[in-house]
């Protein structure tokens, strides 16, 4: 025998670890039938907090955080039946969520008794992905009260998690052989590859979930190839496979991401990726964000994969002054080039910088691929008076003439011609080709500084001194310069959208930064957190009921990246500087040295 006491004592544990849930116990537990329009709380021990999920078609799916903030959340809490809304979360981990997501785009006073009753896009419409999905914290009644529908949850999980820790820590009672071997690089006197490694003892029981480990009945042992700096953390990897549990450094994530993608470890897999975020900000240099997006494709972790690319669709201008700009793949351009939230001055400088790109690479990339990003230009987007121009400034037209008569001719007829006088199917068939990116030059943006009295960029940024001025921009900054003194409002105008035809259409735009509920308060605002973005239009369109703003605020950290972009709910945008809503990419201590305006018409 092979000590079976403790072992056998823990069977059970065992069993409930395979099994994938620990102990929960419903006391009173009703089990009504579910209905249209239900929602509940998942992925937290606590029964008023989680990921907001909503029943649907016979089916539980999700909420995209777009435009979330109190007045949804008390929506959720008031059909839940708890007193009322304590916060947001946002970028808070419960777990895999499965399901389709159901709503975006939500909308409600908070008076609603369902969230259903509230204004959204439509069921199951959405451009977000599961990593954007909404959780909420709801107020609890008095402890002392029981509520009779109530769940109460005995989750032993921490423990368990001890007690197989234990059973690997010990190796009593393992019954499966795991070789790991690395080649050093050198050879043996023989010229063979010398190899060095270790081999652990586990359990067939809990390594039979992964079936990509090869533990298959009647095999007692497996070879693992691994490289030999990765080969330090593979222990660390086995024993999370039995506690759920570890501790991960930036110097071991991508050997135990590369592992838990390797043999189907999901979770860890998705945990791992997503700390790759917080370094990203850290490479001026940007191979690390094409690097790792590659080999995020190549893994199949499409969150990491989407963070990566979204990094370098905000930063887009730093990127294009980076060394690894020339090295992009046409398939990872391709990706950028498709996204409505690239942050650009303004579609003319995208083509410029891909004209540019193309004929870095010369005769590598072929003319149908040529042609192929070209396309994903919005021709009707590029600003009248550099339209007209784009014959003779372009550098690739002669080669392309074809295409860029095409696109020239859509252009034209967007800027020219009354909406009512073209085909709405244009616009829905065509999809965001009549749409706006995020463009940061005149007149569509505005920029207000930090409240420090300090300047906005003491150094220049990464690869500033490469600076130039053509073609009426100035690549010497890669941010717009703005007063150094704490400015806190900003009056601009735009016109009511990007067509020739409302050139001389102007919509009057009042900037704010508050800080405190009385600078709020003195605008007749009540506001729920600081600091608080607003966007306010001071004139209202009048005839124009098929243009709508979908306005967006971009958070400059310390004048060197985009950290965060965030939409504007009835003209405000809380800024996200606390615990459950954290930035997409991390700005240290928050230090936001520009809070940057976009107004993005669109017609619909």
């Amino acid at each position: 025998m092979f000590g079976c006491r403790k072992l056998c004592t823990l069977w059970p544990l065992l069993l409930l670890h395979v099994s994938g849930s620990a102990f929960k116990f419903d006391i009173f537990k009703r089990n009504p039938e579910l209905r249209e329009g239900d929602v509940r709380l998942s992925g937290s021990q606590s029964v008023s907090e989680g990921r907001v999920e909503v029943y649907h078609e016979g089916k539980w799916g999700t909420v995209c955080d777009d435009g979330w903030d109190m007045a949804e959340a008390q929506v959720v809490c008031r059909q839940l039946h708890f007193p009322r809304a304590k916060s947001v979360v946002i970028g808070k981990d419960y777990g895999q969520a499965s399901g389709p997501i159901w709503l975006d785009d939500m909308t409600c006073k908070g008076t609603e008794n369902y969230l259903s009753a509230c204004a959204f896009k439509s069921w199951g419409v959405t451009d977000c992905s599961h990593k954007e999905d909404v959780g909420v914290i709801c107020e609890t009644d008095d402890e002392n009260v029981t509520r009779v529908d109530s769940t109460h949850s005995l989750d032993h999980s921490i423990g368990l998690s001890d007690d197989l820790g234990q059973i690997f820590d010990s190796g009593n009672g393992c019954d499966f052989l795991i070789s790991v071997q690395s080649e050093t690089g050198n050879r043996k006197e023989d010229g063979t590859p010398e190899v060095v490694g270790t081999t652990i003892c586990a359990h067939k029981i809990i390594l039979s979930r992964f079936p990509l480990l090869s533990v298959s009945e009647g095999k007692t042992n497996v070879t693992v190839n691994v490289s030999q700096s990765c080969q330090p953390y593979f222990t660390s990897f086995i024993r999370y496979i039995y506690t759920r549990k570890m501790d991960v450094t930036f110097s071991s994530v991508q050997c135990l991401h590369w592992m838990a993608s390797t043999f189907g470890v999901k979770q860890l897999m998705e945990d791992a990726g997503r700390l790759f975020s917080k370094i990203l900000p850290e490479d001026a240099s940007f191979h690390t964000q094409v690097s790792l997006a590659e080999y995020a494709k190549e893994t199949g972790d499409f969150v990491l994969q989407e963070s990566c690319i979204q990094y370098m669709a905000w930063n887009y201008q730093n990127l294009t002054r980076s060394p690894a700009w020339t090295r992009l793949s046409v398939e990872l351009l391709g990706a950028l080039l498709a996204r409505s939230d690239l942050v650009v001055p303004d579609e003319y400088f995208l083509l410029q910088t891909l004209e540019s790109w193309i004929t870095e690479k010369g005769n590598s990339t072929s003319l149908e691929t040529q042609v192929d990003l070209l396309s994903r230009i919005r021709f009707p987007m590029i600003p009248a008076e550099k339209l007209y121009d784009l014959e003779s400034s372009s550098s690739l037209y002669s080669t392309h003439k074809d295409m860029y008569r095409e696109n020239m001719l859509k252009a034209y007829q967007f800027n020219v011609l009354l909406f009512s006088n073209q085909s709405n199917s244009v616009y829905n068939t065509e999809g965001d080709y009549y749409q706006p990116r995020i463009y940061t030059a005149k007149p569509w943006s505005t920029a207000i500084g930090s409240s420090t009295k300090t300047p906005l960029n003491p150094v220049p940024p990464p690869y500033s001194s490469y600076g130039y001025y053509r073609n009426g921009y100035d690549y010497r900054y890669l941010y717009p310069t703005v007063s150094p003194y704490g400015q806190t409002t900003k009056l601009f105008s735009t016109p009511v959208h990007n067509s020739l035809l409302f050139k001389d259409n102007k919509i009057q735009w009042e900037a704010n930064v508050f800080k405190s509920q009385r600078e709020c308060s003195n605008r007749g605002l009540r506001c729920e957190s600081f600091p608080v973005a607003r966007l306010f239009p001071q004139n209202q369109l009048t005839q124009q009921s098929n243009i709508l703003f979908r306005n967006r605020l971009l958070l400059v950290c310390q004048g060197k990246y985009i950290c965060q972009v965030q939409d504007f709910k009835v003209n405000l945008a809380y800024i996200a500087v606390n615990e459950t809503q954290v930035s997409a990419y991390p700005c240290p201590d928050d230090q936001y040295t520009t809070y940057q305006f976009v107004v993005r018409p669109q017609y619909v």
